[in-house]
């Protein structure tokens, strides 16, 4: 596992219970996979899985549901919090101007991530909650002052930025209401830290736009908060700007000291984002483990944020994003090896992959170092696929038992 848990021996804090290890293969489904689907429990054990990663919060999507008895697709809108409508007058709400919305497209059910879960953990399933925090069109729209903006002072709006301190409180709220009262096996952590310009959302047409530097400096925040921080560092704010622009339109280099001071400012934010996060994972499920969605390249932006060199210690597994099949997704899971912290691969085996090429994609995963998967995706796979993800679950299981 990573570092100790907050509070145990040597740490501050009073000493809480002992964190189990993350499941080391599990498949990733969303509420209305398993609601109204008697099905859904079988064919997770017909995958070879145990342990299924349910959206407790979840980003606007179009999702199919190829084996669902009752529909095909499932259109949500809009971010949603998968648990009851917060009560604006509890005190983790009171004063602030984000609020989570409930989803129309579950049905009557007040609660689908619990009745989820619990159907789940009936039929002797696990269950990992999936929190999905700063990825947020509505909110961001709504209030775009807490958004990213880029260097030309477009703002991304399905990117709330951690530099604010309202957004992290958020965040921290947005955790304790998805884990309030129902009973998780762990928790998986997705865009804790900074998005950027690439979002794969919306009907995008941005795919093969810019390199991957000219990608790097669109990412950089300058909203007001990012901007106070860069002065607290003795950098001028107009003049990192128009740097970044620089860099942008002429395919110029930063600085290094630059571009280790705007790094540093978003690691800050990102740190101070997770830790608040983290306390309350620890007051509503102490003894869940923690996975933080991570990439090991520090100026990652989106779903799987840069490590800062703080975070892997302080969650149980990294899960880090490997959907391409190739080299550059086995030196990912080999550069996060030095992190101290359990490394798990997340695999796909939806398109544009090829099918037939995951099995071996998830060997040569396993032979740079990762510890575990997370499998992408139960309820959106049709039956062939579901079927890959049978295959790399069997081989991994047999591999384990040629180990012991």
């Amino acid at each position: 596992m990573g570092g100790p848990a907050p509070g145990a021996p040597g740490t501050d804090g009073p000493v809480l219970p002992p964190r189990t290890a993350p499941a080391s293969l599990s498949g990733h489904a969303y509420p209305w996979d398993v609601l109204g689907d008697p099905g859904f429990p079988a064919r997770v054990r017909a995958a070879g899985l145990t342990s299924v990663t349910l959206a407790a919060t979840y980003h606007s999507t179009r999702a199919a549901t190829p084996h669902h008895p009752a529909r095909r697709l499932v259109d949500a809108a809009h971010s949603a919090l998968y648990r009851p409508s917060p009560d604006p007058g509890a005190p983790r709400w009171a004063g602030t101007r984000l609020r989570p919305a409930a989803p129309s497209w579950t049905g009557d059910d007040p609660d689908p991530f619990r009745t989820a879960a619990d159907l789940l953990r009936a039929e002797g399933i696990a269950v990992t909650a999936w929190l999905v925090l700063g990825h947020d069109t509505r909110l961001g729209s709504a209030h775009p002052d807490l958004t990213v903006v880029n260097c030309f002072g477009e703002h991304y709006r399905y990117a709330l930025c951690p530099s604010h301190a309202e957004v992290r409180a958020y965040a921290a709220a947005l955790t304790a209401e998805a884990l309030a009262g129902v009973r998780v096996d762990g928790v998986s952590l997705e865009g804790c830290g900074q998005l950027g310009v690439v979002h794969a959302g919306v009907h995008e047409k941005t795919e093969g736009a810019w390199t991957a530097d000219e990608a790097r400096w669109l990412s950089v925040c300058c909203c007001a908060a990012c901007a106070t921080s860069w002065s607290a560092r003795g950098l001028n704010p107009g003049a990192v700007r128009e740097a970044l622009r620089t860099a942008v339109r002429a395919g110029l280099p930063l600085s290094d000291d630059l571009a280790r001071a705007l790094l540093a400012v978003r690691h800050e934010a990102t740190d101070a984002l997770r830790s608040g996060v983290l306390a309350a994972v620890r007051a509503q499920a102490p003894t869940a483990p923690v996975t933080l969605h991570a990439h090991p390249d520090p100026w990652a932006t989106g779903p799987s944020p840069g490590l800062t060199p703080h975070a892997a210690a302080e969650v149980d597994a990294l899960l880090v994003p490997v959907w391409p099949v190739g080299e550059a997704s086995e030196r990912a899971i080999a550069a996060a090896q030095g992190c101290g912290t359990p490394v798990q691969a997340y695999v796909t085996a939806l398109p544009p992959v090829r099918a037939e090429e995951v099995p071996a994609h998830a060997r040569r995963l396993r032979a740079a170092g990762a510890s575990g998967l997370g499998l992408y995706h139960l309820g959106l796979a049709p039956a062939a696929r579901l079927g890959v993800l049978g295959t790399i679950v069997r081989e991994w299981q047999q591999t384990e038992g040629t180990k012991t």
